[in-house]
């Protein structure tokens, strides 16, 4: 499919060595106290905090490429606007007050509103929206490509570059790799932009190569299919690594801050896979199998060396999500589900490596099981997110929140109608418009229309 040459080879080996350098290296500053271990001592600042946000935010990048090849740019409107909306919501309402808690993770603010049960099913929730499954497949089919590997090896290899570094340094090892291939991702998309410039000509070329319906918004997209994507951009508000950062700030100043600069910095890199993307397809309009645009058409225009540098930067974009989702994953399982079960409160560093083993042998197993990123994405986000919406948002907004038993209640009956139509629709048992999501929202809506109607203790 592609062609590396040696120099291609020695770059992608240099960027998996300088990522464990900087992983091991992070031990260093790092202690075995918990706010040390997982929020690198509350002092991230804003740089930091920016970087950080901006490389995790890009782990499918494979889909992205494969979104723009198929939908032009619509790719941007769907899967890049909603989520700066959102993004700049969670800044303005939530970010400061996030921070002001001083607390670990969101489980742990449920618990302080709802008690112990609404925690302990929001952290099984939660492990499985952060389970990071999809990235280990990811990294196995880019290994596969570049080295011919089994993708067992790949999942194994790619789940090592993520995760070794974080049982000894914690959080802070997560940062510093995550600085790291911020920069690499920006010089890789960077140097395929402007080589497309270079080697085939300026937007006029995609002008002349491309079908209208690729440039203009819209043009082969529904309102309602929209619509849809819109409203997953509210997975934002229950994303743990937003919540996690802010947690992990500095001050109120860099969480609400750090997010509004990471829009900007996204909107930058959003033109530049988006723009790359358009390129491949106007240069390969045949391809058999889109999810490898962005490898082929480096493959075609990239001189080697560079082509090496590309290809690293689009590891660097799916680790740095890897290893972020990893560390969520694994907080998520030691700190608020094996401390709860267990009862041990003097074991948190301890319990949380415990959950970093849990997660990489899970991950693997369900990465090879289930051999699809977009089936992982689709069925995690569809069935999990919505039954944590109502609970987050209202435990900092007291205006909308319910009593414990009938937000324990409200989690149960919203996950189960999701996977009601969920069911349905995968297994085409009637016709059903609505996605599962949407369902489960709407279901959950429900339940604060009616809230007047709830009494405490009942």
């Amino acid at each position: 499919m592609i062609n590396l040459s040696l120099y291609d080879y020695l770059i992608l080996i240099l960027y998996a060595v300088i990522l464990l350098l900087i992983g091991f290296l992070s031990k260093r500053k790092t202690d075995t106290s918990k706010v040390d271990f997982l929020l690198a001592g509350r002092n991230l600042n804003l740089p930091m905090f920016v970087m950080v946000t901006v490389a995790t935010w890009y782990g499918g990048i494979l889909g992205i490429g494969e979104f723009t090849y198929r939908y032009g740019i619509n790719s941007w409107i769907t899967q890049g606007l909603p989520y700066y909306i959102f993004a700049i919501l969670f800044a303005f309402f939530f970010s400061k007050k996030v921070r002001a808690t001083n607390l670990t993770t969101i489980p742990e603010k449920l618990e302080e509103i709802y008690g112990k049960r609404v925690s302990l099913i929001s952290s099984i929730f939660i492990f499985m929206i952060v389970n990071p499954a999809p990235y280990a497949l990811m990294t196995g089919v880019v290994f596969k490509v570049f080295f011919d590997l089994p993708m067992y090896v790949g999942i194994i290899l790619g789940m090592f570059l993520s995760s070794v570094y974080l049982f000894f340094a914690g959080y802070r090892s997560n940062v510093f790799t995550d600085a790291y291939q911020f920069v690499l991702m920006f010089i890789g998309f960077g140097v395929l932009l402007l080589s497309s410039f270079i080697k085939l000509g300026s937007f006029q070329f995609l002008e002349n190569n491309l079908d209208k319906e690729f440039l203009i918004p819209f043009k082969n997209i529904s309102i309602g299919y929209f619509l849809v994507w819109f409203l997953i951009g509210l997975w934002t508000f229950v994303d743990p690594g937003f919540h996690q950062r802010s947690y992990a700030a500095k001050n109120e100043k860099v969480a609400f801050w750090g997010i509004i600069i990471s829009v900007v910095f996204w909107f930058i890199f959003d033109f530049m896979t988006t723009t790359t993307g358009l390129f491949a397809r106007a240069y390969l309009p045949n391809l058999e199998n889109p999810v490898y645009s962005y490898l082929i058409f480096a493959d075609r225009i990239l001189p080697e060396a560079l082509k090496g540098l590309f290809y690293a930067s689009i590891l660097a974009t799916i680790i740095s999500t890897f290893n972020s989702y990893t560390f969520l994953s694994a907080q998520t399982v030691g700190n608020d589900v094996l401390k709860k079960i267990l009862k041990k409160n003097d074991e948190d560093v301890f319990l949380v490596r415990i959950g970093l083993l849990i997660t990489v042998i899970l991950s693997v197993l369900l990465a090879v099981l289930i051999p699809s990123i977009i089936d992982l994405w689709y069925t995690i986000g569809s069935i999990f997110i919505p039954g944590l919406l109502f609970p987050v948002v209202a435990s900092y907004y007291e205006k909308f929140r319910l009593p414990e038993r009938i937000t324990f209640f409200q989690i149960i009956s919203i996950t189960f109608v999701t996977l009601i139509v969920f069911f349905i629709k995968h297994f085409e048992l009637m016709r059903i418009e609505i996605e599962p999501m949407i369902a489960g929202i709407l279901f959950g809506l429900v339940f604060q229309l009616l809230k007047k109607f709830f009494k405490e203790g009942k």
